[in-house]
Order: C-alpha cells, then sequence, then structure tokens
C-alpha cells in the first residue's frame, strides 16, 4: 500500500496543530460522561472533527475510524485510518502529561502499517514526542529516522494500564513496572524507551492500539494474546468496536512469552 507522502504531510502538521491545541485548552478542561461511563472532553470532539474531516478530503477512498464519532465500513476501501483523538483522556482532564493524539494506518488487508503519534507534553527529555511511520517507510522520532536499542527480549520493565492491574497479578515478574495511564504510550514504550522491553494491556478498542501497533511491528516488535496469537483487526474488533480479547501483550516473541509465563490473569 502506498500513500501519497505529500498528502501525509498534510496530515502530520494537522496533528501537531491539534496536539498544541489540546495542551494549550489543557488548563481547566472538564471531563464528561459517555453512555458508557468514559470520559470525553470538549477537546475530544474538536481533534475528532477536525482529523476526520481531514483525512475524508485528502484519502476520500479510505475507511475512517474514531473513538468519538460513528463511521461508515467498507470491505473494499484500499486503507483505513483509526482516530484516538485523545488517548489517556482521563490523565487529560486532570492536568497529566501523559496523554495522546493517535492515528494508525491498516493495510487493505487490515495490517497495521502507519501511524501517527503525537504527544506534545510527553516528549523525550523535552515537550512533545511525534511519532510518525509512514506505510512503506522508516520510523521517524521527532522528524528523525528512529530505530528501537537493542536487548528488548531480556525484560527489565514493563508498562501496564492501571485497569489492568486489578486483573493481572504481578508478583511472579521480577521488575520494575511503570504505568503512564495511556495505552497509546504504553504500548510504543517499549520501542521509544531503552529501558522499557514490554508491555501488558487488559481493556482497549482499535483505537486504543492500532498507531502503537504499526510502530510495534516497524521494529520487528508485536502485540499477542495470553495464547501467543498475534492480535487481529477482525470485524467484532474493528467494524463492530467491541474489545480485544484480554490481555494482551506486547514486544519482541522472546519478550511477549516471558510475560505470559510469568503475569497471571485472576479474573
Amino acid at each position: 500500500m502506498t500513500l501519497d507522502t505529500t498528502k501525509l504531510d498534510v496530515l502530520a502538521e494537522a496533528i501537531r496543530r491539534c496536539g498544541r491545541y489540546a495542551r494549550d485548552h489543557q488548563e481547566g478542561i472538564r471531563a464528561t460522561k459517555k453512555a458508557d461511563g468514559s470520559p470525553v472532553t470538549e477537546t475530544d470532539m474538536y481533534v475528532s472533527h477536525t482529523i476526520l474531516r481531514l483525512v475524508k478530503k485528502l484519502f476520500p477512498e479510505a475507511n475512517v475510524i474514531s473513538e468519538e464519532e460513528a463511521t461508515r465500513f467498507s470491505d473494499d476501501a484500499p486503507c483505513t485510518f483509526i482516530l484516538d483523538p485523545i488517548d489517556g483522556t482521563e490523565m487529560y482532564s486532570q492536568g497529566f502529561p501523559s496523554w495522546a493524539i493517535a492515528l494508525g494506518i491498516l493495510d487493505e488487508r487490515r495490517n497495521p502499517t502507519g501511524a501517527m503519534i503525537d504527544a506534545p507534553r510527553f516528549g523525550m527529555a523535552r515537550d512533545e514526542m511525534f511519532l510518525r511511520l509512514d506505510p512503506g517507510h522508516g520510523l521517524l522520532l521527532d522528524d528523525m529516522p528512529f530505530l528501537a536499542a537493542p536487548g528488548k527480549d531480556t525484560v527489565r520493565q514493563v508498562t501496564i494500564g492501571s485497569g489492568a492491574l486489578k486483573h493481572i497479578c504481578v508478583s511472579g515478574f521480577p521488575g520494575k513496572i511503570r504505568c503512564f495511564g495511556s495505552s497509546i504510550l504504553h504500548l510504543v514504550a517499549p520501542v521509544v524507551f531503552p529501558g522499557i522491553q514490554a508491555c501488558a494491556e487488559f481493556h482497549g478498542y482499535a483505537w486504543d492500539v492500532a498507531a502503537s501497533h504499526a510502530i510495534l511491528r516497524s521494529q520487528g516488535m508485536d502485540i499477542v494474546h495470553a495464547d501467543g496469537s498475534i492480535l487481529r483487526y477482525d470485524d467484532a474488533f474493528l467494524v463492530e468496536r467491541k474489545q480485544y480479547r484480554p490481555p494482551v501483550y506486547a514486544g519482541t516473541k522472546a519478550a511477549t512469552d516471558f510475560l505470559r509465563d510469568r503475569l497471571t490473569v485472576t479474573c
């Protein structure tokens, strides 16, 4: 699958603008509850409307899925864009820095092959972290070519979602655990941070994983279920907007095998 780089440039700049908008409006923001009890803010809706409208203009033949808006899905589309306008809305609405705008790209076979993740207050020793993976191209971090650090098979530190800790017993894990409050940032951490090798999550939808999944796969990693099978974007997960089968683990095969052996699901 090949997408016009010039159009992707326009989309990348729009996502970064939305990130700056979200950062500048974070102070004083208040979350409300959706029908399912999950939080949403005016910023979520602004980013969702802005990016969905632009994607549809730039790539009218593509599917577009957003957490906050229902859209039509066609099996004949050449690609699918999956947007989480604010991943980590609860953290965002409380003033914390660990949240991100995430856009994943699936090819015509529903394989995650592209991503744009903007974390305006979660940079690598500076403000903003922007990850971009155009389908068929190498990963960029803050506009520079990036490769994950070596040594990712030996698991010493993992990221785990705060909700996952209610369902996963970590007493058998000898290393350190980090929790940011954003599924996208949890899942991409094994790639971005040299000292983190893997991730475990328990709840999530397609928009919570697609962008990070593409970046993981670009570095020889993957997201797998407890039985070792790879996370797939089937109709239930992608079209019917259901959660994946928990739990999932992210990292190299050796790292996910290690977590599957050491982390016990309690319920």
